[in-house]
């Protein structure tokens, strides 16, 4: 069972004291001298909507956890510093070599991303994207089983591996 992060927190990262707050947010350090607090806000990752000429959305099967065999989008965290743009134009060049011409934020949602033990809640920006070109597309083998184009149909925001990437393409059907 994953935890949450406020659980996993148990002592204050500046002075080092064992937390008596398990599980709170903020957390707030138990040695009165110290007075750290710390809020568990969520980090943010971004998802790519791209279709290609024929109007089929690009899928990628994820291959690793969480989700691992179920569909995605090209996307990832956004690292410090960084714009969700900069992230969104990173994180598909690095999964698939395409390159990102034009961008439209579409959607946010918050997702829960489970990964070695702790229940990570994550808010997950999604934007329609065009790319220069599909000639290029390479996916990245350390991240992607497979991919696939798809038809854009009902049926598709079942089968995404996060409920985040649901709503964003549910979202994404609508407007086409």
């Amino acid at each position: 069972m994953a935890l949450p992060p406020a659980d996993v927190f148990r002592f204050c990262p500046r002075c080092g004291t064992q937390s008596s707050l398990n599980g709170a947010n903020p957390f707030r350090c138990s040695d009165s001298d110290c007075a750290f607090d710390w809020y568990f806000t969520p980090p943010a990752a971004v998802g790519a909507l791209i279709a290609n000429p024929e109007g089929q959305l690009l899928l990628l099967v994820r291959g690793n956890d969480p989700g691992r065999g179920r569909l995605g989008v090209p996307g990832g965290f956004v690292d410090p510093g960084e714009s969700l743009e900069e992230a969104l134009i990173r994180e598909v060049h690095e999964e698939t070599s395409l390159r990102v011409t034009q961008h439209c934020y579409l959607t946010s949602a918050p997702n829960l991303y489970e990964w070695r033990g702790v229940a990570l809640r994550v808010i997950d920006a999604y934007f329609v994207c065009h790319v220069e070109s599909f000639d290029c597309f390479r996916p990245q083998e350390s991240e992607v089983a497979d991919w696939k184009y798809v038809e854009l149909s009902p049926d598709i925001p079942e089968q995404m591996a996060f409920p985040s990437a649901q709503h964003a393409v549910s979202k994404y059907l609508r407007t086409r």
